[in-house]
């Protein structure tokens, strides 16, 4: 699956920091208690007792570390395990408990596992959630003018184009782009990703209904290695804001949550873990699943910011959708696209091949970059050669022939030259019709 988060250094420092929200930059505050976790006392208590049955043995801290929670609550926990004769006391080190599972507790904790090898930090509340996300949402933030000049610097854009695209961005709700392939739609998506460079906070797992969803994801969350302060929640990790592609391996029911036999807990679906984030949906209407049904799919989450998700022992409930939803498409979104569904897409771009001029200036830029000497007269030539054989002026293409030129002169142990037999011989190898 192509999922990866995307970065592109767009904002400088300063940038950057204007660019935090306020509620991502404080720490969540720590529950000081069990009733303050907001989820039942019985999960934590059995969790507990699920890390100490598979670790063995455990400082009281370390026990705490691992469940993401305080040493005072951890210590009222295994006060009651204890108690219930579960847990024992082995010894002291520093003044803190050793402590590992009874006889009776491992028959216990091998029960608990049954039902679920959950046995990482303690999930928040769904209301916890919800309330933070609406906190941190991604509605709304303060990008202007300057921002998308900077941003999309590095792209040649007309002017309309540009306005467009800041429009979209400073809604944070839902955008199209589309046009025909080579323009520059995915390049447009990654910039639009890059340039989310503040915090939020992303919970390890959720509980909903006894049931445990997992949600940060460390191949997609670009957690921070700042350290935390001590008062805060240690069961949110502080990430960039989500920045998540997806392509044509797309399916529905990877809008759903996946229950995982095995460890029986389930494992949150992508526009979860992107919450707060953005999500690329790239070669939008060439997955395997219809169009017509990722799109019936996508419907009341763009219009009402909810979402509905099945727990697979039964049961429904409602989250918060906070998405920004990029969908990019080659295809005509009539085609593929009813009137619903684009009322609720809230911003379209058409991205389209380029001018003369612009593709001129594009094949500056990439010279530049090459360290290869710019020369009017053969993109010129070029363009005369492209337009003639009926071959539109794509943005992609400057880039792709100045590969194959430095290419060939790899190959004959020669210095790169942008010249005309250069170019042709280049468009031989890169266009099939040259």
């Amino acid at each position: 699956m192509r999922c990866t988060t995307m970065e592109t250094d767009v904002l400088n420092d300063k940038a950057v920091a204007e660019a935090e929200t306020e509620s991502a930059s404080k720490c969540i505050e720590a529950p000081r208690s069990l009733q303050e976790l907001g989820i039942r006392t019985g999960l934590v208590q059995n969790l507990a007792l699920k890390i100490l049955y598979l670790q063995g043995e455990l400082l009281l801290v370390n026990l705490a570390e691992h469940m993401r929670l305080s040493l005072g609550i951890v210590s009222d926990v295994f006060d009651h395990l204890r108690k219930e004769q579960l847990c024992e006391v082995k010894g002291m080190i520093g003044g803190v408990h050793r402590v590992t599972t009874t006889a009776l507790g491992n028959a216990r904790a091998h029960e608990l596992l049954g039902l679920s090898h959950y046995a990482g930090p303690v999930p928040v509340s769904l209301d916890d959630y919800t309330r933070q996300v609406r906190a941190q949402s991604i509605r709304g933030l303060s990008f202007h003018t300057s921002d998308l000049e900077k941003a999309f610097g590095h792209l040649v854009l007309q002017p309309a184009i540009l306005t467009q695209l800041g429009t979209s961005v400073f809604s944070g709700r839902s955008t199209l782009l589309y046009g025909p392939s080579g323009v520059g739609k995915t390049v447009v998506a990654e910039t639009i990703a890059g340039m989310y460079r503040d915090y939020v906070w992303i919970p390890y797992a959720l509980e909903v209904g006894n049931q445990i969803i997992t949600i940060f994801d460390s191949n997609l969350h670009d957690a921070t290695p700042e350290r935390l302060e001590n008062h805060s929640d240690k069961r949110w990790v502080r990430c960039r804001r989500p920045r998540i592609f997806t392509g044509g391996e797309l399916k529905l029911d990877m809008l759903d949550l996946q229950f995982n036999p095995v460890g029986k807990y389930h494992v949150a679906p992508l526009q979860l873990k992107a919450n707060n984030g953005i999500l690329v949906i790239d070669d939008f209407g060439r997955q395997q699943t219809r169009p017509e049904d990722l799109l019936n799919r996508w419907l009341v989450p763009l219009e009402h910011d909810i979402d509905f998700l099945n727990l697979a022992g039964g049961g429904r409930f409602i989250c918060p959708f906070d998405v920004f939803a990029v969908f990019v498409t080659n295809l005509d979104p009539d085609r593929f696209a009813d009137e619903a569904f684009l009322r609720r897409i809230h911003s379209k771009t058409k991205l389209n091949y380029a001018t003369s001029l612009e593709f001129h200036e594009i094949f500056r830029r990439v010279c530049a970059e090459a360290e290869l000497t710019y020369d009017a007269a053969v993109v010129d030539e070029l363009v005369a050669f492209l337009e003639k054989s009926g071959r539109p002026l794509r943005p992609c293409d400057p880039g792709e022939i100045v590969q194959q030129v430095r290419w060939a002169a790899g190959y004959e142990g020669k210095p790169p030259c942008l010249d005309s037999p250069s170019v042709l011989q280049a468009c031989r190898n890169y266009i099939f019709s040259a």
